[in-house]
């Protein structure tokens, strides 16, 4: 290992680390454009010059490998003066609309200028000024201001893989542009913001709304999808402005995908404030009071087998606790988490995870994709597997739907026919899995949403232990997940009892008159035009497909306004916190629930946070370890029998609306006439 000496200070580090990386090692800033950790190391901006002793110039530390016996300077006088060389030469055509740009206040450039910048320059030329480009609805430029670092061509190329951003010309007349100007058909473009070190690519959305420094800021977990992407809230009184990326290297890095990012609008629209109660065939305001009391009204002397809960997909893990005690009391064994159908079991735990962990994508070198999607299922899973096939070595099977997903994939086939012949071993790819090093399946919600979903996950488990996929310090089996309390659920066993009945048996029930009442925790992913027969009580944020067949609708609180626990994918419990309080009456679900069981004769034995959570770890010690991720237990699970011949389909078909939140996002909207309007256009 190359040991060398920076500022005096001796330093050892791996081989392949640079100049630049070592001295971050030792707490030395060296000011940097181009340079990004995820990125490649193109040394375009030069900021990152050092002196190093024997060379005849300055050098790019970013670009130059530490070696042994190295001896570097980061502070003398030829460094800065370099460094207000290449400063003076940024500043030559920028702009000074630090004023009005939505990049002031966390601007690089502006930053840098200051701190290594001069205090005048001796260019006297007019500015050169660049038509801005038109990258959709998403991201707002003023290519102006571009230093061309370059960034935003390598991240749209390396990480999101849609390659549709190049610079054109030479010097003082080089652009970046699309070339034909249409809207970046990825879901990952809105990291492009955060990448762009100046203001030439900024938030559309966004634009002109607030300043950095009047924002709130928060840390807290994204529930659009499953990943558990970690994020950072900033409010302003009462409103959301905009999420941005935490980084996390163990599940999103520092990305984020657009839902993520972007369909924050839909949390000031179509929202729910107070409660409501169906009089005379009409939903009428109603006070709490009066909406608990017709609850109460309904359910006294119901038996519990003619009572169901059903919980949604953004639906915390206290909520479902506390509902899941409320139905227990009542006697009702009717439960289900599941609105989709999936045929996941209630254990072992291993049945259910993504058992490697997302950082564990980065070790495999062979993937079988089971009926699924990820590129719109989970776009941060997608850039990991991508970012492992850049390196080469991997190969990607793929038994479902053949579409682009950003890397090369070798299309097995499209149904259960293939799956068989691999878990029989008569399918060329079952040898590729058999020879791997660390070989993963990936299973995803369209191939276990089927009615032969348990025999779909049971031949996935026969092939992840014949080929080796589960054995000693390795689990290479894993589900991918399209719903944030999914895992959740599944943990607390929020599923149907001896004798209960699954969502499908709740819709039936209810539409034959079987079942009465029905408790809808934010569950809007089913047909409730079935449960036409039923007392429906519908718990929620938004007035979406639940809310309009509801007999009582209770406001509940969205993820930015509520303290939660959340269950990723991959079975790591995190916490969101609150950001904005709820608007109007609404309030947190589990408070509602502690709330209503009171006047429900059945009242839950918990009055405060701290005491639901105490309750969460007594049901499953997995919530008394926060942030940590394992494979689950392993064991028996699925069931064995003749799979279906319909080929899988993926569960997820339109990305931009998964959930209430993304419908009532007008951004969301934007996205699908232009970005998928392409697509389907370009189909055609």
């Amino acid at each position: 290992m190359p040991k060398l000496t920076i500022d005096g200070i001796e330093i050892e580090v791996e081989p392949g680390t640079s100049v630049l990386q070592a001295c971050e090692r030792l707490g030395i800033e060296v000011p940097r454009f181009c340079f990004h950790d995820k990125l490649s190391v193109p040394a375009n901006c030069r900021m990152c010059l050092v002196e190093m002793e024997k060379a005849p110039k300055p050098i790019a530390s970013c670009a130059m490998p530490a070696g042994d016996g190295m001896v570097i300077k980061t502070n003398t006088d030829v460094v800065r003066d370099a460094r207000r060389g290449i400063m003076e030469f940024l500043l030559i055509n920028h702009p000074l609309d630090c004023p009005i740009c939505d990049q002031g206040g966390e601007c690089d450039l502006q930053d840098q200028a200051v701190a290594y910048g001069f205090d005048r320059g001796r260019y006297t030329e007019g500015k050169r000024a660049v038509t801005d480009k038109y990258l959709g609805p998403l991201i707002e430029t003023f290519m102006t201001r571009c230093i061309q670092c370059t960034r935003c061509i390598r991240f749209i190329d390396e990480i999101a893989g849609v390659p549709v951003l190049g610079g054109v010309n030479r010097g003082e007349h080089m652009e970046i542009t699309t070339y034909v100007e249409k809207a970046i058909a990825s879901e990952l473009s809105g990291n492009l913001v955060d990448v762009c070190p100046v203001g030439a690519l900024t938030s559309k959305p966004y634009a002109f709304s607030a300043r950095p420094w009047e924002l709130r800021k928060t840390e807290s977990i994204d529930v659009l999808d499953a990943v558990g992407s970690n994020i950072r809230i900033d409010a302003r009184g009462g409103e959301v402005m905009r999420v941005l990326p935490r980084l996390n290297e163990d599940v999103n890095e520092e990305w984020i995908s657009d839902k993520t990012r972007y369909a924050i609008d839909g949390l000031k629209r179509r929202r729910i404030d107070r409660p409501y109660v169906r009089r005379d065939g009409k939903l009428q305001p109603a006070s709490w009071a009066e909406a608990f009391q017709a609850i109460a009204e309904k359910a006294k002397g119901l038996d519990g087998q003619r009572m169901a809960a059903i919980a949604g997909d953004t639906v915390d893990a206290e909520a479902m606790v506390a509902l899941k005690d409320l139905m227990t009391a009542f006697g009702s064994p009717n439960l289900d988490c599941r609105q989709d159908g999936a045929k996941l079991p209630a254990g072992p735990r291993g049945a259910y995870l993504f058992n490697s962990g997302l950082a564990g994508i980065e070790q495999a070198d062979v993937i079988l994709l089971v009926g699924t999607n990820p590129r719109s299922e989970a776009a941060i899973v997608n850039a990991r597997i991508r970012k492992r096939w850049l390196k080469n070595g991997l190969t990607v099977g793929v038994v479902g739907p053949d579409v682009d997903l950003t890397y090369r994939t070798r299309h097995l086939g499209a149904g259960p026919e293939t799956l068989a012949a691999i878990a029989d071993g008569t399918d060329g790819f079952a040898e590729v899995l058999r020879n791997a090093k660390a070989p993963l399946l990936i299973v995803g919600q369209g191939a276990l949403t089927r009615k032969d979903g348990a025999q779909v996950l049971a031949a996935c488990r026969k092939i992840a232990e014949s080929f080796g996929l589960v054995r000693d310090g390795w689990n290479g089996f894993n589900v991918l997940h399209t719903a944030a309390a999914r895992v959740g659920g599944l943990d607390l066993g929020f599923l149907p009892g001896p004798g209960g009945r699954d969502v499908a048996g709740i819709l039936d029930g209810a539409q034959k008159g079987e079942i009465d009442f029905v408790w809808l925790l934010a569950a809007d992913e089913i047909d409730a035009g079935r449960l036409d027969k039923a007392f429906v009580v519908y718990q929620g944020h938004h007035g979406d497909r639940g809310a309009h067949r509801a007999d009582v609708i209770l406001p509940g609180a969205a993820y930015t306004e509520k303290n939660a626990t959340y269950v990723n994918t991959e079975g790591r419990v995190q916490q969101a916190r609150m950001a904005v309080f709820p608007p109007g009456e609404a309030r947190e679900d589990w408070k509602i629930l502690r709330a209503a069981s009171e006047a429900l004769g059945r009242k839950l034995p918990y009055d405060s946070l701290r005491e639901v959570r105490q309750r969460l770890v007594a049901v499953n010690p997995v919530f008394g370890t926060p942030d940590t991720q394992g494979a689950g237990e392993w064991g028996a699970f699925g069931a064995e029998g003749a799979m279906g011949s319909a080929p899988f389909a993926s569960a997820v078909e339109n990305f931009y609306m998964t959930d209430p939140v993304t419908r009532a996002s007008e951004t969301m909207a934007l996205c699908i006439d232009e970005i998928l309007g392409q697509h389907k256009a370009a189909a055609e």
